[in-house]
Order: structure tokens, then C-alpha cells, then sequence
């Protein structure tokens, strides 16, 4: 019945482009607000009936992407290490990089929503419900990752060049425009690699691999781990970052086979 109802329902192939050219185009639009928000407006508290209103207003020296870089050196930089401005337009293209970062983040569920809307009348039910449970894990184990790199990751890899850097009798400095790009690109790695179970478990829906051979290649699972783990990391830990990384990706890898065997047992469920 189900798939009787979805051929009744197919549309001609210029209908579909259209629909997903239109739903690609609120995607864009979305990204590009946000990125001139974040970029050329700040955020000020005005106080009115008792009540603190955050008001924009336009600013480009004191933007809310000025205020995130901020926050990163605040919490990240640590104490001894000097930020510099290397480049003339350093810390132009540092709020670049953090608003494009914001609107990406922003924008996300934006994304999540159009494509779902898209590709939903072509699901069976059993598909639409494990793609919806997939969803929140997706999004837990993205912050997971990035939260990872913000708190751990970063702060350890600058504490350790910082103490090298003295050692050597070097003066510890870094520039503007490298130290935003490597704390949004470790985010942005990290929360991406953090999403290894649900690789797998996608996979698995899609039929490309089953549950027993991820548990039965669980050696090459831990390899790929550790392969992740040596893309994504500063290099400059001498093997502690690389280590802990492998290591909680191959304790995700056997998250991904327990995610495996579970939508496994949900589409023989809902086949019966």
C-alpha cells in the first residue's frame, strides 16, 4: 500500500529539481544572513520596563564574530603566549572565518529541515522513523567532538608549543589569523570524526554492510580510529592527542556496531 502511494504520488523529474533548487536556495540564504549578521553587527542591552533586551546594531569593529574571537583567546590562549598580527588584514579574515563558522552552525538545522522535506515523500515509514531517531545522536556526537577539541584538544596543543617554545629560548607568539583557524578547524574536524558511529550505522540502513562484519572487522574499525585520529590532530602532542583521539574513535567504532545490530532489528520489525 505504502508503495503504491508514493508511485501515485511521483512527480516529473523537473518538478524535483525545482523543489530542491528552492530548498537549496533557502539553505543559501540562511548561511549568507547570518554570515552578514555575525560578521557586520554587534549586540548591545538596552534596558527598558525592567527588562534587558539584546538590541544589533551595526558594527563591524565590534561584531558578534569579534566578540566569539574574543572569547577564544580569553579561554583558549593560555598565559605567556602573545598574539600577533602578522598580516595587515589578519584579524579581518579571522572574523571571516568565525562568522562563515557561525552561519554554517546556525544553519544546520535549516539544512536538516529543507532536505528532510525534500527526500520525506520518498521514504517508506520504517526509513522516516530511523532517519528522525538518527538525528539527534548525529547532533550530540558532532558537539561531543567539538566540545572535545575546545576544552581539551586546543588548550593542551598551545600549553605544549608554549612550554617547547620557552625551552628553546623562542618568543611564544602566534598570529591572529592562525590561531582562529586552528581552533574552528579542530572543532569542525573533531565534531565530524565524532560522527564515525553514525557512518556505520548508515551504512548498515543502506544495506552497503552489515552489523556482524563491523563486529567481525572490529581490527580495521580500531586502525581507521587511529588513522582519524593522526589526520585530525595538531601533531605537535608527540603522540598524547593522537592516542586519546584513537582511542575514544575506536570505543565510538563499537558504539557503531551496537547502532548497527539495532537498525538491523528495527527494519526486520517492520518488516513483519
Amino acid at each position: 500500500m505504502e508503495r503504491t502511494e508514493l508511485e501515485n504520488n511521483e512527480k516529473p523529474l523537473i518538478s524535483h529539481i525545482t523543489e530542491l533548487l528552492r530548498r537549496l536556495r533557502a539553505i543559501l540564504i540562511v548561511l549568507a544572513l547570518v554570515f552578514f549578521v555575525s560578521f557586520a553587527f554587534g549586540v548591545r542591552i538596552v534596558k527598558y520596563a525592567g527588562y534587558s533586551i539584546p538590541v544589533p546594531y551595526p558594527s563591524i569593529y565590534s561584531s558578534i564574530s569579534d566578540y566569539v574571537i574574543k572569547a577564544f583567546i580569553y579561554n583558549e590562549l593560555p598565559k605567556g603566549m602573545i598574539l600577533i598580527n602578522v598580516n595587515t588584514f589578519d584579524p579581518l579574515f579571522a572574523s571571516f572565518y568565525v562568522s562563515f563558522f557561525l552561519s554554517l552552525f546556525i544553519a544546520v538545522p535549516v539544512a536538516v529541515y529543507e532536505l528532510w522535506a525534500f527526500v520525506a515523500p520518498g521514504l517508506y515509514r520504517h526509513e522516516k522513523k530511523l532517519i528522525k531517531l538518527a538525528i539527534l545522536p548525529a547532533g550530540v556526537l558532532f558537539a561531543a567532538g567539538a566540545s572535545f577539541a575546545y576544552f581539551i584538544i586546543v588548550p593542551f596543543m598551545l600549553r605544549f608549543v608554549l612550554i617547547y617554545a620557552k625551552i628553546l629560548g623562542v618568543m611564544p607568539t602566534l598570529s591572529v589569523r592562525a590561531f582562529i583557524n586552528t581552533v574552528i578547524s579542530l572543532m569542525m574536524a573533531t565534531g565530524i570524526a565524532f560522527e564515525y558511529p553514525m557512518a556505520m550505522a548508515i551504512l548498515t540502513f543502506m544495506r552497503v554492510v552489515s552489523a556482524k562484519s563491523w563486529k567481525s572487522g572490529w581490527r580495521w574499525g580500531i586502525l581507521g580510529a587511529f588513522v582519524i585520529a593522526w589526520i585530525i590532530s595538531p601533531g605537535t602532542t608527540g603522540g598524547i592527542i593522537e592516542t586519546t583521539i584513537g582511542i575514544i574513535l575506536s570505543v565510538l567504532y563499537f558504539v557503531g556496531v551496537a547502532f548497527a545490530y539495532a537498525i538491523e532489528r528495527r527494519i526486520k520489525k517492520s518488516k513483519k
